[in-house]
């Protein structure tokens, strides 16, 4: 492959980005998640009686739009059949439009569907308290999270802070809720023709296991030791669950940027007995409505927006690719990044009381929930200027010493919070647990934090730290040669982060765990030259090909070669081959997600990778191996 096309290309890319940039100097690439956050819109909006006629239609459009052959909804493009939940989450999100009506085709055939899968009794866990909170579906007789919870002092074996900041946004409206039993009054429509049986109603066998009730009962232990009459402790439980949800609020009005947090905010103020026009309300809603953005021609709501993270992965690109430090489309970039840097304390210092701000959060109004992740992409994108500023060289410093802080006592990095990997979560038998509750030490987190700190922070490099990551990342390896990537789809991600991060280390490329790594991605190329994954590796937990390569996934495999290559192989040329000649396509494996919240519930189409991962991975190429 001759430099020239390869350039060809990267200016392609380059260009396009320049086209796309806003003129705050930041990138607004849709973060596309499905239907659910469109349907819960509908819903929302009709229990409100926010009759947002265009809006609704526009997001009734969408969901039809994506419904299968089968009256299914698809989770992702290669989910057999079709995902129950999703089903009834959209099912019902049209029904209560108005716009769709119970005898229309689509609509039996989707009810065939869900009927087909066992009903309602079936549907995971955030359906059905979706359904409960708006009438459809009868609330436990017990939740195992009761208001008192949050009372549990940090000297019981858990309390309210060893969950993720994730599951507590979300959690502290729903315990509210659960509390008290509520749903909403409202005409909307009736479900139920999709009980397959009459009993089904208040079947929660979700808490009906064993574990679950050891769990229930530890915190009951907990709570006795609690001082204070027992119908007082409640009443404080809901208050310190309803103060910790507004103390939250975002300058946007959601619940930390997040659109499930704030659509449990809504009802759980409702329940509360605050009148559907308070103003936190509206400002809730109107915030939910800034998320909207146009997909294919439709309106989408996002579940966050994806600003921060699009605009320094491109930003540091950008500057790699060539562009010049005074270029305007670099210099807005990163003004409005410089703007995006936290100099509030968040929940992360609960776990973290001796560092100080300096984080970057995922999305543009996120002022108190930084990640790892987004704080070493910025941090990258202010390095051409540091020289050149002050003002930089103590962003830059705040910044670094943030992520240096962030490391977990095992030798990894979480996503937003320290030593949150409490044994006692472990045991819960909630799916999906570990992506709500928990925010342990990943792969993924761990290598690109390495490569951070191994590449670009040269005159304090934290060598013991740096060792302590490698470790991590050495202790687990899968045993074919992988990592698992926890926000990403899924070992191949994983792969890429662990290798470039221990490469950047200090770590040879010919170590065993390097070119065990390099060894598998060999061995599940694809024969175009580029790589796929399916999004049931994550369900799995293992490596499921998706008989596709895409061209993210394909720019994730080269990078890692590349960086443990000291000449272009068979398979890095293969591999740059297909990316050349497929860079302009757009098919479903184009939107096929990238990204993961939840594993069998949430993912994630980032729109900017397929721009900015193949433009990466060229420029490395370039850089490691120069004229070919």
């Amino acid at each position: 492959m001759t430099n020239g096309i390869i350039q060809d290309e990267i200016e392609r890319i380059v260009q396009q980005l320049k086209l796309d940039q806003l003129p705050n100097g930041s990138w607004d690439y849709p973060f596309e998640t499905g239907v659910i956050t469109d349907a819960y819109m509908i819903i929302l909006l009709r229990s409100l009686e926010w009759n947002d006629e265009e809006l609704i239609r526009s997001l009734v459009a969408r969901i039809k739009s994506l419904q299968e052959g089968n009256g299914a909804w698809k989770l992702f493009h290669d989910e057999p059949e079709g995902s129950l939940s999703l089903t009834i989450d959209a099912y019902y999100g049209l029904l209560f439009s108005g716009y769709s009506k119970i005898n229309e085709p689509h609509m039996i055939k989707a009810q065939k569907f869900i009927i087909k899968h066992g009903g309602l009794k079936e549907a995971k866990l955030y359906t059905k308290l979706l359904l409960a909170m708006t009438g459809q579906y009868k609330w436990p007789s017990f939740f195992p999270l009761p208001p008192e919870f949050m009372l549990l002092p940090k000297s019981f074996p858990i309390n309210f802070y060893d969950i993720s900041v994730f599951g507590r946004a979300n959690l502290a409206p729903l315990i509210i809720l659960a509390s008290n039993k509520y749903h909403h009054d409202q005409s909307g429509p009736s479900l139920s023709h999709l009980y397959i049986t009459r009993s089904g109603q208040d079947d929660w066998e979700e808490y009906r296991s064993k574990d679950w009730n050891t769990f229930f009962a530890s915190i009951q232990r907990g709570i006795k030791s609690l001082v204070g009459v027992p119908a007082r402790l409640k009443t404080m439980g809901i208050e310190k669950a309803k103060n910790y949800t507004l103390d939250r609020i975002e300058t946007d009005g959601t619940m930390l940027n997040y659109f499930s947090s704030t659509f449990y905010m809504v009802f759980a103020l409702l329940s509360l007995g605050y009148p559907r026009d308070h103003a936190i309300i509206q400002a809730a809603v109107d915030g939910l409505k800034s998320m909207a953005c146009t997909i294919d021609g439709h309106v989408h709501i996002q579940y966050t927006t994806a600003n921060v993270w699009n605009t320094a992965l491109i930003s540091h690109a950008l500057f790699k690719a060539g562009e010049p430090e005074e270029s305007q489309t670099l210099m807005n970039s990163v003004h409005y990044l410089l703007t995006q840097q936290h100099n509030k304390y968040g929940d992360w210092m609960y776990h973290n009381d001796k560092a100080k701000p300096g984080g970057w959060g995922f999305s543009h109004d996120n002022t108190i929930n930084p990640d790892v992740d987004d704080t070493t992409a910025s941090l990258k994108s202010t390095i051409p200027y540091i020289p050149l500023d002050p003002y930089c060289m103590e962003v830059w410093q705040n910044g670094i010493q943030w992520v240096i802080s962030m490391q977990n006592p095992d030798g990894g990095w979480p996503a937003f919070e320290r030593e949150l990997n409490n044994p006692i979560l472990h045991l819960i038998p909630m799916e999906g647990a570990e992506f709500i509750l928990l925010d342990p030490s990943t792969p993924d987190l761990t290598g690109r934090t390495l490569e951070f700190l191994g590449n670009h922070t040269h005159s304090i490099k934290p060598r013991k730290k740096l060792q302590r990551g490698i470790d991590w990342l050495i202790d687990n390896q899968e045993k074919d040669g992988s990592w698992y990537g926890r926000w990403g789809i899924c070992y191949i991600y994983g792969t890429w982060a662990a290798v470039i991060g221990m490469i950047a280390a200090g770590i040879s490329p010919l170590h065993p765990s390097v070119q065990k790594a390099v060894q598998w991605l060999k061995d599940i190329q694809n024969d175009d030259g580029g790589w796929g994954e399916s999004c049931l590796s994550d369900t799995r937990k293992t490596y499921v090909p998706l008989n596709e390569s895409t061209l993210t996934h394909t720019s994730w495999a080269l990078e890692t070669l590349i960086a443990a290559s000291d000449e272009p192989t068979k398979e890095i040329e293969e591999g740059i081959h297909f990316l050349i000649r497929e860079g302009r396509r757009n098919n479903w494996t184009t939107a096929y997600p990238k990204g993961q919240g939840m594993a069998s519930f949430f993912y994630i189409h980032y729109h900017s990778y397929r721009h900015v991962f193949p433009l990466m991975t060229l420029l490395s190429y370039k850089e490691n191996f120069g004229e070919i």
